[in-house]
């Protein structure tokens, strides 16, 4: 007396079961990147609520203009960065990339000291808009067309 299950049955059955597979398959994602996050804060949440010490996170802002200092050794630099709002202080120890200056927009990966000093471990100096690569500095718009149109 087994009636076999019937196809509209079957369908649903079929596609109950699909969507627990990919439900359960982003909360293992979800759960397996928990702690790859690396937030990004700006000077003013850092000061509101700095983020415990030892956590990556991305600090942005703006360099402040006579902040910008190396040590002795040669790698060391340290600056301040801001938002209008609030000042962090950071600290970083490599080569700084060729678009990183004074007055210019960062992002610095790294973690908050417990003296409130942040330790980069990587700087990503952002460029305005208005960027041009060196090479196309002099060219007018139908030269510099015509350059990357070669360039393909």
């Amino acid at each position: 007396m087994n009636q076999p299950i019937k196809a509209k049955h079957q369908r649903l059955v079929l596609v109950l079961v699909a969507l627990a597979a990919l439900i359960g398959a982003a909360m293992l994602a979800a759960w397996g990147l928990r702690s790859q996050a690396s937030y990004f804060y700006v000077p003013a949440d850092i000061a509101a609520n700095p983020p415990e010490a030892g956590r990556a996170v991305r600090l942005g802002g703006m360099v402040e203009a006579g902040s910008l200092k190396t040590d002795a050794d040669g790698v060391t630099t340290r600056f301040v960065v801001g938002d209008g709002k609030a000042r962090v202080p950071v600290t970083f120890k490599g080569i700084r990339p060729d678009l990183f200056k004074e007055g210019s927009g960062v992002v610095a990966e790294g973690k908050l000291g417990a003296d409130g000093t942040f330790v980069a471990d990587n700087l990503l100096a952002k460029h305005d808009e208005k960027y041009v690569p060196r090479e196309m500095a002099g060219m007018t718009a139908e030269q510099a067309r015509k350059t990357v149109e070669e360039t393909r």
